[in-house]
């Protein structure tokens, strides 16, 4: 197979299909999307785009910012303004940034992969990417391999999904957490032309009620909210369960996101709620609706210096970075899964692999209704142990 560049919405993209799913990924920062999961039916794509995407002025833009859309790859993760000793990496790191490499891009039975690679030059190692999409599944299946470094690293995912208005109308839930708290700083602050509004710094144990700076509380479960700020706010996923889960449910357009992950690997889940709480380029207000459901090992989105050393995690024995070593390349596999969803599912309450099947996950709703979903949990490599 020959894959040949082509510019989608204002990147040049590869593009990788099966049956079901059809997703581009951008030269530039390896971004993913847009993704049509459903192609041959009801045509599904959950992802965001940047608004400026097409712009003119996107072209002064950083790489990332300037491709910002659907799903990517972050190594380290963060916002990276402190150096860490010699390094001193971009925002979310050259893989979100550079140009990634094409190596191959394959079929091999129900199994469609494009292969990238990309070599790392602020800390000197390679980074493969596959791709992978199978006929019948209503996935991505994307795969990190990360090689030739040594140190400590934090990484993750940056996923984010467009939701559509009224406020409230999306549904987003968790597999169980051990702790959750907001940013500890205020994500923007109003002399700087953002805002925010959950109270910097809070712990919560439910997402129904998280504190405000009015003394209030948030239900961070219902999307679109907040009309006007910008938030973070972080959960660490159990790791003593086989995978963990983060769902999206959409009842309008009956439809549910699901992504699944190793929590010994991605060990916490960092939720951006972007809704026009930013006033300054490129966002300029405009970037609404959108939240960023971040699977990570970090220390929230400081960067590798502060995941680096001792923070407000890691000094409660939660892991905000891995420790590489070039003797023992590393892994991070990642499904974004979607499903069809029947009248009255209302949002995401378990996840699990079937009993008597382990290729197909359970999916179960509050209201009671099930669905069935055909999927390799085993590519996530935790389902194993």
């Amino acid at each position: 197979m020959k894959p040949i560049l082509r510019v989608v919405r204002g990147q040049p993209s590869w593009r990788v299909a099966s049956m079901d799913v059809e997703a581009f990924v951008t030269r530039m920062g390896g971004q993913i999307g847009p993704v049509t999961f459903d192609r041959r039916g009801r045509r599904v794509q959950p992802f965001a785009v940047a608004p400026w995407a097409q712009e003119e002025e996107a072209a002064a833009l950083p790489p990332i910012l300037r491709a910002l859309r659907g799903d990517f790859f972050c190594l380290p993760f963060g916002g990276n303004a402190k150096p860490f000793g010699n390094e001193r990496h971009p925002l979310h790191g050259e893989t979100a940034n550079a140009s990634w490499a094409l190596e191959s891009l394959e079929k091999r039975g129900a199994a469609t992969t494009l292969h990238l690679s990309l070599n790392t030059k602020v800390r000197s190692g390679r980074v493969d990417k596959f791709i992978t999409l199978v006929d019948g599944h209503q996935a991505v299946y994307a795969r990190h391999k990360i090689s030739g470094m040594k140190g400590p690293m934090c990484l993750g995912h940056h996923a984010m999904l467009r939701f559509s208005d009224p406020a409230g109308s999306g549904a987003v839930s968790t597999s169980p957490f051990v702790f959750g708290q907001v940013l500890p700083e205020p994500t923007e602050r109003p002399e700087q032309r953002g805002y925010s509004l959950l109270k910097p710094g809070a712990d919560f144990a439910s997402f129904d009620t998280v504190p405000t700076i009015t003394g209030e509380t948030a239900d961070l479960s219902c999307y679109p909210a907040r009309r006007g700020f910008e938030d973070l706010a972080l959960i660490v996923s159990d790791s003593a369960a086989p995978f963990a889960w983060t769902a999206a449910t959409f009842p309008r357009e009956r439809y549910v996101w699901i992504g699944l992950k190793d929590p010994r690997v991605l060990r916490s889940t960092l939720f951006w709620f972007s809704n026009g709480g930013r006033h300054y380029p490129p966002w300029s207000g405009r970037h609404v609706n959108v939240m960023g459901l971040e699977e990570v090992t970090s220390y929230f989105h400081y960067g590798l210096a502060e995941s680096a050393r001792k923070n407000s995690l890691s000094q409660r024995g939660y892991a905000t970075s891995i420790r590489l070593s070039p003797d023992r390349p590393l892994e991070v596999n990642y499904i974004m899964a979607v499903s069809s969803i029947p009248a009255g599912f209302d949002r995401v309450a378990a996840v699990e692999a079937s009993p008597s099947d382990r290729s197909v996950l359970v999916v179960r709703s509050a209201s009671g209704k099930t669905l069935t979903i055909d999927l390799d949990l085993d590519f996530l490599g935790g389902c194993k142990r």
